[in-house]
């Protein structure tokens, strides 16, 4: 096995290991559990999330074990780079991978449970949404800010960005599902707009969104802005239709 803790909660390290290893038989179980599962647990008067991830596939088994590292472990390591830089995201608290003879086993990331109004999936989701304007404004904001540190967030998606109330007309943000990222020294024009791709399909919060961000990039107009971002978007929702079709018919001939 592998673990690691965050130094700032080494006094707790037996409880995290504990809650890891009755992971199965203890714990709240949040959100569906498709893919990975989520559960709640109490530490030090303290909510924590453990996330088990999916166990991987035979290639999956042995390249984590011997060529990448485990999205459990990216996730620890990313989180603290984003804190490093500034960034929300909930604390990192461990990390723990089990390994058998194949490969890796089984792996969990622990942190803290932030408890948030909303994500930026109620924005595309409830268009009246109260405060709707300003916080789609302040998260593209955020957004920029990411780009201007170098931190390209492949899974920039909806369920992603916890947003927090924090004062009348003001939000804080928390990146959230954090194994897939990439760090630039300059992250290029077509890379920050590639970035919003996957938010929204609607093209009035694209305009909203380009609209805010040539606020603070000025090496394009707006309407550069929107036209990249809007070709982006075209392009994902176009792909992931595509992906959907092709797998409703494998389902249809695997039935």
């Amino acid at each position: 096995m592998n673990f690691k803790i965050n130094p700032i909660f080494e006094n707790s390290t037996s409880s995290v290991l504990e809650n890891i290893k009755s992971f199965n038989t203890s714990g709240t179980l949040f959100g569906n559990g498709d893919r990975n599962k989520i559960k709640l647990f109490d530490l030090n008067e303290k909510k924590i999330n453990i996330k088990s991830f999916k166990i991987p596939n035979i290639i999956n088994k042995i390249a984590y074990r011997y060529f990448r590292k485990s999205k459990a472990k990216r996730s620890f390591e990313f989180a603290m780079i984003l804190l490093e830089k500034g960034i929300g995201t909930p604390a990192p608290i461990a990390f723990f991978e089990n390994f058998n003879l194949i490969g890796l086993k089984d792996s969990y990331y622990v942190s803290e449970h932030l408890v948030a109004e909303l994500t930026y999936r109620e924005l595309v989701e409830i268009p009246d949404y109260p405060d709707h304007d300003a916080i789609l404004r302040q998260f593209v904001k955020f957004t920029f800010e990411l780009h201007e540190k170098g931190v390209e967030f492949l899974d920039h998606s909806p369920g992603n960005t916890l947003i927090k109330k924090v004062s009348e007309n003001n939000y804080h943000f928390f990146l959230v599902d954090l194994n897939r990222m990439n760090f630039h020294e300059n992250m290029s024009f077509e890379q920050r707009m590639n970035n919003f791709r996957r938010l929204t399909p609607k093209k009035e919060m694209i305009a909203v969104m380009s609209n805010e961000y040539s606020k603070f990039y000025t090496n394009k107009t707006e309407a550069e802005i929107f036209e990249q971002m809007w070709k982006a978007t075209v392009h994902f929702q176009e792909e992931f239709a595509k992906k959907k079709r092709l797998k409703k018919r494998l389902k249809f001939w695997k039935s």
